[in-house]
């Protein structure tokens, strides 16, 4: 059976997050029927209302702000997973199992609402949904820290997921319009770099304030939520419903969507404690199969769908969505594994472990801040591949030459680390990056697509892993070789993904590539023309 802290690492832990870029100099090509991101699309708000007229000077402000939010949500999933102990030791009369729902509250009620709230974004504007999504976890966070028992606890943890529902997505769809084409590699470097620190310093964190009182995990956010709130007010551009093209409600896609989600995702977090071959379990499984069949029917037929099915036929938007599916079952199995080895192989302890794997943050931290100039040297497809292989070879080298007693750790193990913090920082920036492809008015709901993947390949990752293992509680480390395979191929399959990108290429010396895009049916690639 796994640990909580496991549980909570493979089942949303955003690790060193997105980087995305188009290159240099360029816009996106346009979609078949779709305008590109970086411009309004024919019936958007004029552009004085829409993202992309967001002030030159105040791009890297807006950047902040929405960094801020990601920040915020990744700390809070990381940090209390750290203060899981502490927390069982206030409610000594609470079982493991109910325990273990503060952790998965919020993980499960995240991954279900990222899409619903994506759309919710594109259809009532980014600015409100954002403001709205940040209050509401600055008073869930209250709520967590005065919580008078479990019961209050696990509701109020409910109620930040769903704030994070809307925060994530939403954060990159505003942040993106802001910056011209040229510079979207260097933008959501610094947006996956932050999500490194959160990750890096999560258990840092959580260990700190939970030793005085692990309330105060929550209690630090609302004076950052209210700075983020009021600089949000100040600096976010202001946007709406596209005009002219008013939304249809879809209450049943939206409950098939969430209801889907919702049971492969408890699923895979609970898989471990009820058994994977329990009913239960296999229950939730089915239920999630069969509701996501009639998601997938429900929106091919729907006016207008929670999901538009013309998202997939982006190509480049299709790869970055199955891409992020395999990298982040790889992420999460060989987070997972470096954890088991260090602790259950090794002998070391919960801190010694937490600082060996360090490398790993440090390395995705540096190598996202310079994504952009990276990309463009590269071009997107080719850093997307380099960034999956890289990954690949991490649990490659610890396959080869990981040994049983740690005797050799700078050698055998961590430039392993430094290998997927590397394959991390090129290759979640393009892949993210493939939201700007989308037309504004989808901006969001593309953008939670993409955190959809990431999610659901968490979960997906340790529940595999553990599978791998046989549910071993101390495995051995011939089943972490095992699970090593496992997450190489995961990798490699990611790096595959990145090569279904196309590059467009110069007509004339004086036309740059566009960035991550697709042929339209017409045989050869269009270009993009100054």
């Amino acid at each position: 059976m796994t640990t909580p802290s496991s549980k909570a690492q493979g089942s949303g832990v955003p690790a060193p997050a997105p980087d995305a870029a188009p290159a240099p100099d360029a816009a996106p090509a346009p979609d078949t029927a779709d305008a590109p991101a970086t411009a309004p699309a024919p019936d958007a708000p004029d552009t004085a209302d829409t993202p992309d007229a967001a002030p030159s000077r105040r791009r890297w402000l807006i950047l902040a702000v929405a960094s801020a939010a990601q920040f915020l949500a990744v700390l809070d999933m990381i940090a209390v997973n750290i203060a899981f102990p502490a927390i069982g030791a206030d409610f000594r009369s609470a079982s493991t199992a109910e325990l273990s729902w503060v952790l998965n509250a919020y993980t499960i009620v995240l991954a279900a609402l990222l899409v619903p709230a994506g759309r919710l974004a594109d259809a009532i504007g980014g600015r409100r949904s954002f403001l709205t999504g940040i209050a509401l976890f600055g008073l869930a966070s209250l709520a967590c820290g005065a919580a008078p028992g479990l019961g209050t606890l696990i509701v109020a943890r409910v109620v930040q997921g769903v704030a994070a529902a809307v925060l994530v997505p939403t954060s990159l769809s505003l942040a993106l319009p802001a910056f011209p084409p040229r510079e979207r590699a260097t933008a959501v470097g610094v947006w996956t770099a932050v999500s490194a620190v959160a990750a890096s310093s999560g258990p840092v964190a959580g260990g700190l304030l939970a030793a005085s009182d692990w309330r105060w995990i929550f209690l630090v956010n609302p004076p950052v939520v209210l700075l983020a709130w009021v600089a949000g007010l100040r600096l976010l551009p202001r946007t709406g419903p596209v005009r002219g093209a008013r939304r249809r409600l879809d209450p049943l896609g939206t409950l098939l969507v969430l209801l889907g989600t919702g049971s492969l995702t408890t699923a895979c977090v609970e898989a471990a404690d009820w058994g994977y071959g329990a009913p239960t379990t296999l229950g939730f499984l089915a239920a999630g199969l069969v509701l996501g069949a009639l998601a997938v029917a429900h929106v091919r037929r729907h006016p207008d769908p929670v999901v538009d099915p013309a998202l997939f036929r982006t190509r480049a938007f299709t790869a970055a969505a199955l891409g992020l599916l395999s990298y982040f079952l790889a992420y999460a199995s060989a987070l997972l594994a470096a954890t088991l080895l260090s602790t259950e192989v090794w002998g070391w302890s919960p801190a010694d472990a937490g600082v060996a794997v360090t490398p790993w943050p440090l390395t995705v931290l540096v190598v996202s801040m310079l994504s952009g100039r990276i990309v463009r040297a590269l071009g997107e497809r080719t850093a997307a591949i380099v960034g999956g292989l890289c990954f690949a070879a991490g649990p490659l080298w610890w396959l080869l030459l990981a040994g049983g007693d740690g005797a050799r750790y700078a050698v055998e193990f961590m430039p392993g680390l430094v290998l997927t913090g590397l394959g991390a920082g090129l290759y979640q920036p393009v892949m993210f990056a493939a939201a700007g492809l989308l037309p504004a008015r989808q901006l969001s709901l593309g953008s939670g697509v993409l955190m959809m993947s990431r999610q659901g390949g968490s979960a997906l990752g340790v529940a595999a892993l553990v599978v791998i293992i046989g549910g071993a509680a101390r495995p051995g480390l011939d089943a972490l070789r095992a699970g090593w395979v496992f997450t190489a191929v995961t990798a490699a399959l990611a790096a595959a993904a990145g090569a279904a990108l196309r590059t467009r290429v110069r007509t004339d010396p004086g036309e740059m590539r566009s960035g991550p895009g697709e042929d339209h049916g017409s045989g050869t690639d269009p270009v993009r023309h100054h």
